[in-house]
């Protein structure tokens, strides 16, 4: 059996810089991937099956296998490659659905990976980058899994090398929210984009990178936070938790995160924020 996390895509600030004419919108943002997500499995078996478990399972047993990443990602690899392998592959989905931390897509690149390993494939990382691309914006910068400065419509990936170490709390309030009625909200009300020469570099301290955090934004989370309130007690929850470096929403929202120099102080303020909020979605995890 091969297994992959497929890890939460995190956010730590988010420009919009534009919008293409086919609708899709250019971002630049700094991206992270925690130790928390979905777990996926994958055996050999002669037809293609999904299994689905997990604490947010019943959302995607709705769904049917077209509209599944998982399953689009494994046929078009299959399409890609030439192969009719079949796969067992099980998902047990733990992130909240359209909670701004890319889950769907982090399930089609550990779908695409693990497939990879399990059916012998020898496509490059190019070739499994064009095909995430085909399913989302997001699957080629959760095929890279680490550290990441997105530009475009997150397709152009300058992966950072190093970045100082740091732990996360996740937290969401419970309340789907769609992508699309985000943007909608936004209203063209566009940030200029980055200076190239600007982008986070590795190398850097804690601190020097809090600090262009901080001067830096979510452009998406001011018309998340009027579709859903809630959004702002997450981040005051998490801002006064001691040792909170910064407090803010991730993607499109509704899920917000705060960054802490310490394990310790990172669990301290997870058990917090469940104990204060028992009915919110609440997960800490170090980046790397």
């Amino acid at each position: 059996m091969i297994t992959c996390l497929a890890a939460a895509k995190v956010n730590l600030d988010l420009r919009v810089t534009g919008r293409r004419p086919d609708g899709y919108h250019e971002l630049d943002s700094l991206v992270v991937f925690p130790a928390i997500g979905d777990l996926l499995t994958f055996e050999p078996a002669s037809d293609l099956t999904l299994e689905i478990d997990g604490p947010r399972a019943d959302v995607l047993e709705e769904l049917s296998p077209e509209d599944n990443l998982v399953m689009r990602a494994a046929e078009a690899l299959r399409a890609a490659a030439g192969v009719a392998q079949g796969a067992r592959i099980g998902l047990t989905k733990n992130l909240p659905v359209a909670a701004g931390l890319g889950g769907g897509s982090a399930d089609a690149a550990a779908a695409l990976t693990g497939l990879s390993r399990l059916w012998g494939l020898t496509l490059d990382h190019s070739e499994l980058l064009r095909i995430g691309l085909t399913l989302g914006a997001d699957v080629p910068v959760c095929l890279k899994g680490s550290a990441c400065y997105l530009t475009g419509i997150g397709e152009a990936i300058e992966v950072l090398e190093k970045l100082p170490p740091f732990w996360i709390v996740l937290v969401n309030p419970g309340i789907a929210l769609p992508t699309p009625r985000v943007f909608a909200a936004l209203d063209d009300r566009f940030s200029a984009a980055r200076d190239p020469s600007k982008s986070y570099k590795s190398g850097g301290s804690r601190e020097a990178l809090i600090a262009a955090l901080s001067a830096s934004d979510n452009d998406l989370e001011a018309p998340a936070m009027s579709l859903v309130p809630q959004i702002a007690a997450c981040i005051e929850e998490l801002g006064r938790a001691p040792g909170c470096l910064l407090a803010r929403m991730s993607g499109s929202g509704a899920s917000c995160f705060g960054l802490f120099k310490t394990a310790e102080a990172a669990a301290a303020a997870a058990a917090a924020v469940q104990t204060a909020e028992p009915a919110w979605w609440v997960a800490d995890g170090k980046v790397t």
